[in-house]
């Protein structure tokens, strides 16, 4: 499952390349977003908020080495970024070995709306979180990915927000396009923008529709199974094995 940590490590790479592309920044001094006071560009994270979706926990664990790491490019994204990581939004669902839904028998993905403190605690404490830091003159919430595990489809894929706004609606699209040239399992053709009724509820629709045009939000799904490379009988399975052999070649893409 290392090529789960690998997908989740590439995108902060391409993260940073699209965030200063758009706005670039001079170079900071040390932790200087860190003081107090400071201006702040937060990449904010969530995952397993559906507890049977192991691999999301896979994704998560390698961005969170990655950006603690000594690679240059993690400390790059140190000096600039500030990451807030929120690994396991459904603890009591893992702990239980549910596969959906939390102790209170509640989809916690279908609730960003309205969470209750009770019955939907770790929820509400992120999406309280969230709010303040929007409601924040000095920080700037530029990516909301939520991250999921798909036991059907095969590759990673995203799922995004469609807007009025054609020009918003375009830049939408970079970040998942940046993704398919840079990792070979992530599938643009699988990826889809939508704002369907049945999702409403979810982090990617209700953050796309509270946040502003300069910040992005998606839900980034990596399969159960394995990824294809060109065909029905190309697949490629999400081994440890097979996996471990690219990750210093994905590291290095964007150095």
């Amino acid at each position: 499952f290392e090529h789960f940590f690998q997908l989740g490590q590439m995108q902060f790479q391409i993260a940073l390349h699209l965030s200063f592309s758009l706005c670039p920044l001079p170079p900071p001094s040390a932790a200087a977003n860190l003081r107090p006071g400071a201006e702040q560009r937060v990449v904010f994270i969530t995952a397993r908020v559906h507890p049977g979706e192991t691999p999301s926990s896979f994704v998560c664990q390698g961005i969170i080495d990655f950006l603690v790491s000594q690679h240059p490019i993690a400390k790059v994204l140190r000096d600039h970024l500030v990451f807030k990581i929120a690994p396991m939004l459904n603890p009591d669902g893992v702990y239980l070995g549910n596969y959906r839904c939390s102790l209170m028998g509640f989809d916690l993905n279908r609730h960003w709306a309205n969470p209750s403190p009770w019955a939907h605690p770790t929820l509400h404490g992120v999406k309280q979180l969230i709010i303040e830091m929007y409601n924040n003159p000095k920080i700037n919430l530029e990516f909301y990915i939520d991250i999921h595990a798909h036991s059907t489809m095969m590759n990673g894929f995203m799922y995004g927000n469609i807007f009025e706004d054609e020009e918003r609606f375009q830049r939408q699209a970079v970040f998942p396009k940046l993704l398919c040239q840079n990792a070979e399992d992530f599938s643009y053709s699988s990826t889809s923008f939508n704002r369907d009724a049945v999702k409403a509820g979810t982090g990617r629709r209700f953050l796309g529709g509270l946040l502003n045009d300069t910040s992005y939000c998606y839900t980034l799904e990596v399969s159960f199974y394995s990824y294809v490379l060109g065909g029905p009988t190309s697949a490629v399975p999400y081994t440890e094995e097979a996996c471990i052999l690219l990750k210093s070649f994905l590291f290095l893409q964007h150095t």
